[in-house]
């Protein structure tokens, strides 16, 4: 097999040093952040890792980033992964590439069923018999053991916001250039009750939506995506709001 160096066009640009560096190289082809040492790879794939975590640079794309951040960010994206899971909204064929793509479109309100934050987090804390991403004390207790989420009280700001400067919430003291934006930031999610909660016992970190859960979740800073508990849990998002199983 052909042995691959770090580059895969002749015409290689690579970000060096904050700045943006031409290199024309031969084959085999070269890495210009290595100055002229060459490096061999006995596959594709091993050329993408290293392009990957040492250079921060996408070889499929020809393009260097900032940070591994940044690239992380680009490799997540719908140029790298297929928009396979498919929303099971009613009237809705829009695909996505992950559950917490997937729990954002419900969540802002564009899904053709009619699904919304609210409606969603109903639908959750119900199917979560067990507590085991809810936080019960949170939610509101019913009959017969069962829990509600809590209603969030539609709030507005009037023009007696105004403090002299900005725009400002009451409630958090944030500041706002527009009321416009002010009303935006009190219709969010902001200040609801933190009612989800990382299953695995010695994180239990808190959010306010399932979607800032699910990307907790997917990014598996804690170790929680390997239960398989939480494994079914996410694919059970993709199959239909009344097969959510946790």
């Amino acid at each position: 097999m052909t042995k691959m160096s770090c580059g895969i066009t002749p015409l290689r640009i690579t970000m060096l040093a904050g700045t943006v560096t031409e290199s024309v190289v031969s084959t085999p082809f070269q890495c210009a952040a290595l100055r002229n040492k060459f490096q061999l790879f006995h596959s594709h794939s091993g050329l993408q890792q290293h392009d990957h975590k040492v250079h921060n640079y996408c070889t499929e794309c020809d393009r260097g980033f900032r940070n591994w951040t940044n690239l992380q960010q680009h490799l997540n994206s719908e140029l790298h992964r297929p928009t396979a899971i498919m929303c099971p909204g009613r009237k809705c064929n829009r695909s996505f590439i992950s559950p917490t793509a997937l729990t954002l479109h419900f969540e802002s309100g564009a899904c053709r069923s009619g699904m919304t934050r609210e409606k969603l987090n109903r639908l959750i804390v119900r199917a979560d018999k067990n507590s085991y991403i809810t936080n019960p004390a949170q939610l509101i207790g019913g009959p017969q053991g069962k829990y509600e989420p809590p209603l969030s009280a539609p709030a507005w700001a009037t023009k007696r916001s105004w403090n002299g400067m900005e725009y400002e919430c009451f409630l958090c003291h944030s500041t706002f250039k527009t009321l416009d934006r002010l009303n935006q930031h009190l219709q969010s999610p902001r200040h609801d009750q933190k009612i989800y909660r990382c299953p695995k016992p010695d994180c239990r970190v808190e959010f306010v939506t399932l979607s800032a859960l699910c990307q907790h979740v997917e990014r598996g800073s804690c170790g929680v995506r390997m239960f398989r508990q939480v494994q079914n849990a996410m694919q059970g998002l993709t199959r239909g709001f009344k097969t959510i199983s946790i």
